[in-house]
């Protein structure tokens, strides 16, 4: 594969000519900035007290995957990538299945998240 050439993001290349100014970019702008939904920012603040409360009563090693997931829930609806705030929401929810009945109302707010962010 020698020789080939691969570019990620935006790329300038000038062949020749004088005085050259200005650049055309016709790519994939960023997106823009989408308000968070009040409605799944209340939903998200409710799962991680329901996670905290549930976080004191299974091991510490459950505890610690609890801690792991937090920060693509927190981050903002628009901070964390959709694969990985979605990869945190079914490990919460395995966590709260397997606490059984003090699992459920964390298995309840999950389902809450997931059909606001279908939505």
């Amino acid at each position: 594969m020698s020789g080939d050439s691969y570019y990620f993001g935006r790329t300038v290349n000038m062949h020749g000519g004088t005085h050259n100014t200005g650049m055309v970019n016709n790519g994939p702008e960023s997106a823009p900035a989408v308000p968070a939904d009040p409605a799944l920012a209340e939903a998200v603040r409710e799962l991680v007290a329901l996670l905290a409360e549930l976080r004191e009563q299974v091991s510490p090693l459950t505890a610690r995957s609890i801690d792991e997931a937090l920060p693509a829930l927190t981050t903002g609806s628009d901070a964390a990538p959709p694969e990985e705030r979605h990869r945190a929401l079914m490990a919460v929810a395995g966590i709260a299945a397997t606490a059984g009945a003090l699992g459920q109302p964390v298995l309840d707010a999950v389902r809450a998240v997931l059909e606001l962010l279908a939505a």
